[in-house]
């Protein structure tokens, strides 16, 4: 009898410390991996130029709309279904959408090179563009297998294929700085093919499913998710175009270096949060179809929502209190601009953290039409202040504010829609909010009033 109480009791701890052991093995080997990438980004800004920079944030914007729809969408899918048959069909699907989108990068680089880089007025920029097909291929090959991974829960495979990406980048940057701006992007496009090659070689050699899938079981998962393509591709679009078209725009209007500056600021100051955020949100997207189908998926949500803002409240207070004078000291005086870039992209920042994971309730929830909606609105008010930027002939430094701040506030209402489209209870999660941003803050300021005089 006692025996058994304590089984039950035991299982009960075991199914409750899951669920933490499963955030902290994906947020470990994130941490780990963004902290080298931090650690060496000193080394880096001495080794290369900020208009360096400014030409890898050019290619990492490019690069972003192909590998949105890389996969058609179906990739999201892999979470979804019951049966491993329709799981490893939806995979194959992804793949196949995969080859054909590299294959169209390739015709849009031989036919568009010269055209892209005469409007982005940096014509040089033309002579590394071959590189993109590989990335588009490497970094949608690496959505495709991340999803796989977490649908099967193993956790410590992407841990260490973060791991492995983040040294291969470094190692490679590090040695081919003599190459300039083609050191940064090989670096990035090798470090993607690590971690991406490295998942795909063993799910196929450990998953005998794959060897025996049918086309038939192809067709049936392609129309049966459907709306991912038809509705989700649009909606990653217009999030690819509302984020990556402001290094494009500020490249074309205020030069490589203040694209550069731009572009390695919000890097810097998202990488560490939104990377974790990410890594928390694979171990969401495993456990929300269930909590769904067993009616408590608003309480998972409050649950998650929580340890994000304690995540994240310390970090951003660190930002919105020091930036520029933390810029100043880690990576030189001439940074302190950056800084002050990095105060004004916090609160976008730390509502992006929250956001990023719990956006899976549009999968959860099959909310692709509300998802696309929400989206393109979002692209309406960045693309209008960006517009509004020009305009005006702001400077860069008022034009990056004002995006940092229009950002911010469309983050703020579509997270606050789809929490309420899942139940949550949105007063606890505002005062969530307040209470530790506020108590951050607090603390930090006082200490840099008593401590650092």
């Amino acid at each position: 009898m006692v025996k058994s109480l304590l089984d039950k009791f035991n299982a009960k701890l075991n199914a409750q410390g899951s669920l933490i052991k499963s955030i902290s093995l994906l947020v470990g080997g994130t941490a780990g991996a963004q902290l080298l990438l931090i650690i060496m980004t000193p080394l880096l800004t001495r080794l290369y130029l900020p208009s360096d920079f400014g030409l890898l944030a050019a290619f990492v914007s490019l690069l972003a709309f192909f590998t949105v729809i890389s996969s058609a969408r179906y990739e999201l899918a892999i979470h979804l279904p019951e049966k491993i048959e329709e799981t490893v069909a939806v995979t194959v699907l992804s793949f196949i959408f995969l080859v054909l989108t590299t294959s169209i990068s390739v015709i849009c680089i031989l036919l568009f090179a010269e055209p892209i880089s005469v409007l982005l007025k940096v014509p040089h920029l033309a002579s590394y563009l071959w590189l993109l097909p590989f990335a588009v291929f490497f970094v949608g090959l690496y959505q495709i297998c991340n999803a796989w991974y977490v649908r099967q829960k193993q956790y410590k495979d992407i841990a260490g294929t973060k791991v492995l990406q983040s040294i291969v980048t470094v190692l490679i940057q590090l040695s081919a700085f003599k190459l300039a701006t083609f050191g940064l992007l090989v670096g990035q496009t090798l470090g993607q093919g690590a971690g991406s090659l490295k998942l795909s070689l063993k799910s196929i050699k450990n998953t005998k499913e794959f060897r025996s899938v049918q086309f038939h079981q192809i067709k049936t998962v392609a129309k049966r998710y459907k709306s991912f393509p038809i509705y989700s591709t649009w909606t990653g679009l217009f999030n690819t175009a509302s984020l990556q078209l402001a290094p494009l725009i500020f490249l074309s209007l205020f030069g490589a270096t203040v694209a550069g500056l731009y572009a390695l600021t919000l890097k810097l100051v998202s990488l560490p949060i939104s990377l974790v955020g990410q890594a928390i949100g694979s171990v969401f997207l495993s456990e929300a179809p269930k909590a769904h189908r067993e009616g408590r998926l608003n309480k998972l949500v409050l649950q998650f929502n929580k340890k994000l803002v304690q995540v994240g409240c310390f970090p951003i207070a660190i930002l919105i209190v020091s930036g520029p004078e933390l810029f100043a000291f880690i990576f030189g005086e001439q940074w302190y601009k950056a800084g002050e870039y990095a105060q004004w992209l916090a609160p976008w920042v730390f509502l992006q953290l929250q956001w990023t994971p719990l956006s899976n309730l549009t999968v959860v929830l099959e909310l692709q039409k509300e998802a696309l909606i929400s989206q393109i609105l979002t692209f309406f008010a960045r693309f209008g202040a960006l517009f509004y930027a020009i305009g005006y002939e702001m400077s860069a430094d008022h034009a990056i504010q004002l995006f940092a701040v229009v950002s911010a506030i469309v983050y703020f209402i579509r997270m606050f829609w789809f929490l309420n489209k899942a139940q949550t209870d949105l007063k606890q999660v505002f005062i969530n909010n307040i209470t530790y941003i506020l108590f951050s803050m607090s603390v930090l300021m006082l200490f840099k009033l008593f401590f650092l005089r």
